[in-house]
């Protein structure tokens, strides 16, 4: 989808485009929605993420089988819409090692709400060019989306807070000079790279 999206966009088509939702239905008189039999191959490392990306995601563990060879079978029973977004977290959670696979498994009893984001947003409260200085301070309080010497502007997400609240941040605050060597001692060298995140994220 984001493939289609980008290449309209480069052929001058204007549009919107907003999250899929799945489609419910009302079985006597009882909302439902659709599952899916999802299948997963991970290393071992990695089985507690999984179990837990899941878990967050309403997914019920059916079965899990393990033959030695240090890597895991598990399969979840979960909402259509926990998988939106998925794949993404998947590959992240188990460093682009793990396999997933899923299947229709019908409709049942609407499970509940699902909470996708439990961090917050970094906002920049002004604009100007995002420097390497105010970054590295910052980055303690979470990842940045955004590159050192980027333009922003005020209101403008610049990053993902590590807590579950917003926070505005001056991402444009340069380094005082005191004399003229200083201005060399700001580097990029402990500045964590930031995240490239796709139209699906």
């Amino acid at each position: 989808l984001a493939v289609l999206v980008e290449q309209m966009r480069r052929e001058g088509f204007e549009l919107t485009v907003g999250k899929p939702q799945v489609v419910t239905k009302t079985i006597d008189g009882t909302l439902h929605e659709p599952f899916e039999m999802l299948t997963v191959d991970v290393p071992e490392e990695y089985l507690g993420g999984v179990t837990q990306l899941m878990a967050s995601r309403k997914g019920q563990m059916e079965s899990m089988s393990n033959h030695g060879t240090g890597w895991v079978r598990i399969e979840f029973r979960v909402p259509a819409r926990g998988l939106i977004g998925f794949r993404t977290r998947f590959l992240t959670e188990t460093h682009g090692a793990g396999i997933a696979n899923s299947i229709s498994a019908g409709y049942a009893p609407w499970a509940g709400e699902i909470e996708f984001r439990n961090t917050g947003s970094l906002v920049a409260d002004r604009a100007g060019a995002a420097t390497p200085y105010a970054m590295i301070a910052l980055q303690e309080r979470g990842s940045f989306i955004v590159e050192p010497t980027s333009e922003v502007y005020e209101g403008q997400i610049v990053g993902e807070n590590s807590r579950n609240e917003d926070m505005d941040v001056n991402i444009t605050k340069e380094k005082k000079l005191t004399n003229m060597r200083a201005a060399s001692a700001d580097s990029f060298e402990h500045l964590a790279p930031s995240r490239k995140l796709t139209l699906e994220e």
